[in-house]
């Protein structure tokens, strides 16, 4: 009986770890991979200036509309965990929670990596990672899922800097260019 409680007591404590890694840790290989992407995968010929400066915009802006939402709107005024008298199982800020910062910051340099490199694994990798930090936040009772939503949606808010990017050059004027021929339209 006593082997069976300690089994059970350690896979308890696992499964907190677990929890712990997955809420805030799986943030790390965002940031790493968003790091990586940007500095290192973005087109050849993308002006980087203008680039880190559409992302630093729409980050700004994203975090702008959150504080802005969160300070007028917080659909409860505790937390999960403190609303089922249990400890957090993950870190948190002490306010009520609406929306989620950890999901909005991975959710924003998701963003940032699918619009600025324009390569869609990249994109899904980071989405599914982002994924996993907001079920982690979920499930470690610091967030609920309309927190996680609410911070997956405003990050969309910096979206419009992006859509000034300059489009992909067309093939034909390309190989026109290549090719030296310049009156090809």
């Amino acid at each position: 009986m006593l082997l069976v409680a300690l089994v059970v007591y350690y896979y308890a404590g696992m499964s907190d770890v677990i929890i712990k890694v997955i809420a805030d840790g799986a943030v790390i290989p965002v940031v790493l991979l968003g790091v990586w992407a940007l500095l290192f995968r973005l087109p050849k010929r993308s002006n980087r200036l203008e680039a880190y400066s559409r992302i630093l915009m729409a980050g700004l802006t994203a975090y702008m509309v959150a504080k802005l939402i969160g300070a007028v709107y917080q659909p409860q005024s505790m937390r999960p965990f403190e609303l089922l008298g249990q400890a957090a199982g993950a870190s948190y800020l002490n306010n009520p929670g609406f929306p989620s910062d950890h999901v909005l910051f991975c959710m924003a340099i998701t963003l940032a990596v699918w619009f600025e490199t324009r390569r869609k694994w990249l994109g899904y990798t980071l989405l599914a990672l982002t994924l996993v930090v907001g079920v982690g936040r979920i499930v470690a009772l610091v967030h609920t899922p309309f927190d996680v939503i609410g911070g997956l949606i405003i990050a969309f808010a910096g979206v419009g800097w992006y859509l000034q990017r300059p489009p992909k050059p067309k093939k034909a004027a390309t190989e026109a260019r290549q090719n030296g021929n310049h009156a090809v339209k």
